[in-house]
């Protein structure tokens, strides 16, 4: 059995006083935290400080958005794994918007994610086809070859603590979200198909896959009617506390 996450990417939204405002929004909401669903909040990292502290024992967990791969050094603007580690236990790495905006590669994705499982980091590692590419029929082999070079060298050990995200980049923010059928079939071929050759069938399907893109209280319970998604990354809607406490709840009812 893989226990479902639900984690809210804040992207660059939200101050300090904001976070600590929607923190105790989602707590009052929610109420009782679902036994069989686990929540990842995502601020800024400028909010996870504030974000801790306002979560306190709830049962949430707290992830960053990304990091960079050096533990410390002359890299001005830049967080560190180090740092990350006293507040959080996940960190988003390889999302499109990093991959897009930021120039980042899988070969930079695979040095991320030594990096945070070095450090006792959870990674949730984003992989997803483009317009162009799913368009051109090429979406297989583009996640397929995410998954493999963004995971390379890691052990079947490491990956008991890893989290893929598949995101098709054209539902990103655009109200244009994947079936949940569709997405699956994905998954199932493009993600556990690689995993299961790199690291063995048992691995493959133990490893958690979430959906991402345009997720909505609306098209949830689709996603998780699937068999092999395993909760779902949420963007916009993370932003809205009533918004991701149904997707919260229509997943652990989905999932139970």
């Amino acid at each position: 059995m893989r226990t479902p996450i639900i984690a809210g990417n804040w992207k660059m939204n939200k101050t300090v006083p904001e976070t600590l405002d929607l923190v105790r929004e989602i707590r009052k909401l929610l109420g009782e935290t679902p036994p069989n669903v686990q929540i990842v909040l995502c601020p800024p990292f400028t909010s996870l400080w504030v974000a801790k502290n306002g979560l306190g024992r709830s049962g949430f967990s707290l992830g960053a958005q990304n990091l960079y791969h050096e533990p410390k050094g002359a890299f001005t603007g830049e967080i560190s794994p180090v740092m990350l580690a006293e507040m959080v236990t996940y960190v988003i790495i390889g999302h499109s918007e990093r991959r897009q905006y930021f120039g980042e590669t899988d070969d930079s994705v695979n040095r991320k994610v030594k990096s945070a499982l070095a450090h006792g980091l959870k990674p949730i590692v984003c992989v997803g086809e483009n317009l162009a590419e799913n368009e051109a029929g090429k979406t297989l082999e583009v996640v397929g070859r995410q998954v493999r070079n963004g995971l390379a060298g890691l052990t079947a050990e490491q990956m008991s603590n890893v989290v893929i995200a598949y995101e098709p980049v054209w539902a990103i923010g655009t109200g244009k979200a994947a079936t949940g059928p569709g997405a699956n079939a994905v998954v199932a071929q493009a993600i556990r198909g690689p995993l299961a050759e790199m690291f063995g069938q048992e691995v493959a399907q133990a490893t958690r896959v979430q959906y991402g893109g345009s997720v909505t209280p609306a098209n949830i319970a689709e996603f998780m009617a699937q068999p092999d998604l395993d909760g779902a990354l949420v963007g916009g809607a993370s932003l809205k506390a009533a918004d991701f406490v149904e997707i919260i709840q229509v997943t652990a009812e989905a999932k139970a």
